[in-house]
């Protein structure tokens, strides 16, 4: 498996030997809005051309549909005819946007012999989880590969726990920004929710995704590492890559 991160959640994955995309956002530097009234988003380039990021997909993955996963560069760049994956109450806005191959996950469903299992999670805490709307994530499980677990945008919750108890998978990709609306507690997680998820599951590698793309962003990666060795948390159980590195497991 080799799990390239691009930047925000948008990842290149080759699994199985398949190629696919995560949430693509795919905008030039501050090219749409801010959403902490910082800085106009996204807050770093791509790490390599856009065209190179989508050349070769055989599908897009989709957790939900704010802009940051699925940004109008990417809904341009995209061919009408690309399979996606997304969670059950977003098709239609994605049919409505050309898309002709779009399938919603309702629970389990299977792409190029690779299972896929939709999970749950929490974007933000109390009346800002509702505000956010639905979010998913999704489990990977094939033979002679890891098992992935790509959380999404959510906080370290029941649902997240209950995913690694009851999967206990070998790789778990977070998105550990922990972003931040106005007078919002963090939407996905931040720096102790990740740590807290790596001691969760101390038999797991933990990717984290999601940092220094967005304005509204309060970790970054060095504050995750220092963390990380507070706790005793090494490099070997919790990558945190910059945009542009390629993982292989």
């Amino acid at each position: 498996m080799e799990i390239q991160q691009i930047r925000n959640a948008t990842l290149r994955i080759t699994y199985t030997g398949r190629l696919f995309l995560t949430d693509p956002m795919l905008s030039q530097k501050h090219e749409f809005d801010s959403f902490a009234g910082i800085s106009p988003n996204p807050i770093s380039d791509l790490p390599i051309p856009a065209q190179d990021v989508v050349d070769g997909i055989e599908m897009v993955l989709l957790s939900h549909l704010h802009i940051d996963h699925f940004d109008p560069a990417a809904q341009d760049m995209l061919s009408k005819d690309m399979p996606i994956l997304c969670q059950p109450g977003d098709e239609e806005r994605l049919r409505k946007k050309g898309f002709h191959s779009v399938t919603p996950v309702d629970q389990v469903t299977e792409w190029q012999g690779i299972k896929l299992t939709r999970t749950q999670g929490r974007h933000g805490m109390g009346t800002w989880a509702g505000k956010m709307g639905n979010v998913s994530g999704y489990v990977l499980q094939a033979e002679s590969e890891p098992t992935l677990y790509w959380a999404g945008d959510t906080i370290l919750c029941d649902e997240v726990r209950q995913v690694v108890t009851d999967i206990q998978p070998d790789i778990i990709l977070t998105h550990s920004s922990g972003a931040k609306l106005s007078k919002s507690d963090p939407i996905v997680m931040d720096a102790e929710q990740t740590i807290a998820l790596c001691q969760a599951a101390p038999k797991a590698i933990v990717v984290a995704t999601h940092m220094e793309a967005l304005d509204h962003g309060t970790v970054s990666r060095a504050d995750l590492r220092a963390l990380a060795e507070r706790e005793g948390i090494g490099a070997d159980r919790l990558f945190i890559p910059v945009d542009g590195k390629v993982l292989r497991f």
